[in-house]
């Protein structure tokens, strides 16, 4: 027999062998898939905290590749700030120096709750990509994309916060409440936004486009922004629009928001305020998770 014959006999399969064996690279790893599969232990699933601050990180990604969407949050709040302090300043207190001191907090409640509404208009471009019906279908806390999507919008508003701040301290705003009152005053006013963003989140399982969410959206935001006393004491105001601004939660919100910054003793406003977000999310939170779990 010939040295070649000798070595295609060699290098042959063995009939019925099938195909060349797996390099012994893939062999462990075949080993623990097998091992995985046969295992009768289950993986502790994630918890409510852990999915809902991974969704949030997600939102925060699309903003990384999407830098677009911090225009809402940078030059409006600079646009609106600008505005409303040169437009009424004169005109109200006299002077923008007087005047800033009140509007400060006020046109701060403005810009953050003014740019809540594109929770609602980004979770319907999600459903309509059929994002959210992957979402459904796995084993994780129901609710965490929808609070995640909150949490991520949450580090929006501070954006906002942040720049409508530093825009009122650069025209002459100087809180008596210091450092902490300006924090406590954005964080009192963090946990409303977050509240009203379930009002957009529900819309936005019932409306159909982004467009009808901003309008729906802008027709709600009006009368709660501009009729309350985020730029004039109400007490200027006409006996039934007085009443309206007693009864608006957006002037208990500023008016609490105030209190802090201006390092004034806080009334009645804070529980108000506070029952306010807690009712928001109770009744709108429950209405997003039933149209959640049954979108027909």
């Amino acid at each position: 027999m010939t040295d070649k014959t000798t070595t295609d006999l060699a290098t042959q399969t063995p009939p019925g062998a099938g195909s060349p064996a797996a390099p012994a690279s893939d062999v462990p790893q075949a080993h623990a898939i097998t091992s995985a599969l046969a295992s009768t232990d289950k993986p502790k699933p994630p918890s409510a905290l852990s999915t809902s601050l991974t969704f949030g990180w997600r939102a925060l990604l699309k903003i990384k590749h999407v830098p677009e969407q911090l225009f809402d949050v940078t030059v409006f709040p600079v646009v609106m700030t600008l505005l409303f302090t040169y437009l009424f300043g004169g005109a109200i207190a006299g002077s923008v120096s007087e005047y800033i001191a009140y509007i400060a907090p006020g046109v701060l409640v403005q810009s953050v709750l003014f740019i809540t509404m594109y929770t609602g208009t980004t979770l319907r471009t999600d459903i309509d990509k059929g994002v959210f019906d992957r979402f459904r279908s796995l084993p994780i806390w129901r609710p965490s994309p929808l609070v995640g999507m909150l949490l991520g919008d949450a580090v929006r508003f501070v954006v906002a916060a942040v720049v409508t701040s530093a825009v009122c301290l650069a025209i002459g705003w100087r809180p008596a409440g210091g450092f902490v009152g300006v924090v406590a005053g954005v964080a009192l006013l963090l946990v409303f936004a977050f509240s009203l963003g379930w009002i957009w989140t529900f819309l936005s399982l019932i409306l159909r486009t982004p467009g009808s969410i901003m309008g729906v959206a802008s027709f709600v935001l009006m009368p709660l922004l501009f009729g309350s006393n985020i730029f004039v004491d109400p007490s200027t105001m006409p006996g039934w629009l007085q009443a309206w601004v007693d009864v608006n939660p957006v002037s208990d919100l500023v008016t609490a928001v105030r209190a802090l910054m201006d390092g004034n003793p806080v009334g009645s406003e804070l529980p108000m305020t506070l029952a306010w977000s807690a009712g928001l999310v109770a009744v709108f939170g429950s209405l997003t998770m039933w149209k959640y779990r049954d979108p027909r």
